[in-house]
């Protein structure tokens, strides 16, 4: 048997043997009048550049270390173009919210919070996560009810 031979035997094996996990999507990306679907697992997610956010909430207590991808990041993954995303939660909560804001300013889709992967029962696995401590203008109830937790599926409009 050759050495390219026993390689790709090798490399087979070491496939076959290898568990697969495959992950869940947890979020969904569509849009008006477009037919694409996109839907991410928490590694896709991962995959995007990751940044830093640390601020006060108005259901946590003191400041917070959150750690997710940019909104703007995920929306250029994304064909369709419009003004508003609406966003939808696992308890079926849904709000407009204005794609200026994520352009305007470094809103994530937390990931995790002060270290530990957010799942569903703190508020996961996708937070909508405003900079408000950086400004002083998003703490004002209306970007609160933008801070959708359990988000899902966004719809580009």
């Amino acid at each position: 048997m050759t050495k390219n031979a026993r390689f790709a035997l090798a490399l087979g094996l070491v496939l076959v043997a290898a568990p697969s996990v495959a992950q869940d999507p947890i979020l969904t990306v569509t849009g008006a009048g477009s037919d694409a679907e996109i839907s991410f697992t928490r590694d896709d997610l991962l995959d995007l550049p990751q940044h830093q956010v640390a601020t006060n909430t108005s259901v946590t207590d003191g400041t917070v270390e959150f750690e997710g991808f940019l909104m703007r990041d995920l929306l250029e993954t994304y064909p369709a173009e419009g003004e508003v995303v609406v966003a939808a939660a696992l308890n079926d909560y849904r709000i407009e919210i204005p794609i200026s804001d994520f352009e305007r300013f470094d809103v994530i889709g937390a990931l995790s919070m002060d270290g530990a992967a957010l799942s569903p029962r703190d508020k996961g696995p996708v937070w909508i996560v405003y900079p408000r401590d950086d400004h002083p203008e998003l703490q004002d109830i209306r970007y609160d009810t933008r801070w959708v937790w359990q988000l899902t599926s966004l719809h580009v409009q």
